[in-house]
């Protein structure tokens, strides 16, 4: 698993698995984000990564964004998530590459 942290706060990652979760906590991580849609070829279905995040005892949230379709409700809900989340927040898609672009995009709109 290899994680790209952006801020102090934000990490990103290409796609998880709930074995990867125990070394997400180990690492420090409080909150994960799904940014990546179940229906993608590829995807490790977001509940059972949400599943095993949350009996490790992180947060969870599911802002599946559509790769090149960003919309602005997208980066709304993950501004929403940045600020609710304890931190700090790994999230996740396909290569990460999405998740840095949402994140550029809320500190543009939010600051």
């Amino acid at each position: 698993m290899e994680i790209r942290q952006i801020t102090e706060d934000y990490s990103v990652a290409p796609q998880i698995g709930a074995g990867d979760i125990a070394a997400i906590k180990r690492a420090g991580f409080k909150s994960v984000i799904s940014n990546r849609p179940d229906a993608e070829a590829g995807t490790v279905p977001h509940d059972a990564v949400e599943a095993a995040a949350r009996a490790a005892g992180l947060e969870f949230r599911y802002i599946p964004v559509v790769s090149g379709a960003m919309t602005q409700a997208d980066v709304d809900a993950q501004a929403r998530a940045l600020n609710e989340l304890p931190k700090p927040v790994l999230a996740y898609c396909r290569s990460g590459a999405r998740c840095t672009n949402l994140y550029m995009l809320v500190r543009q709109h939010y600051g």
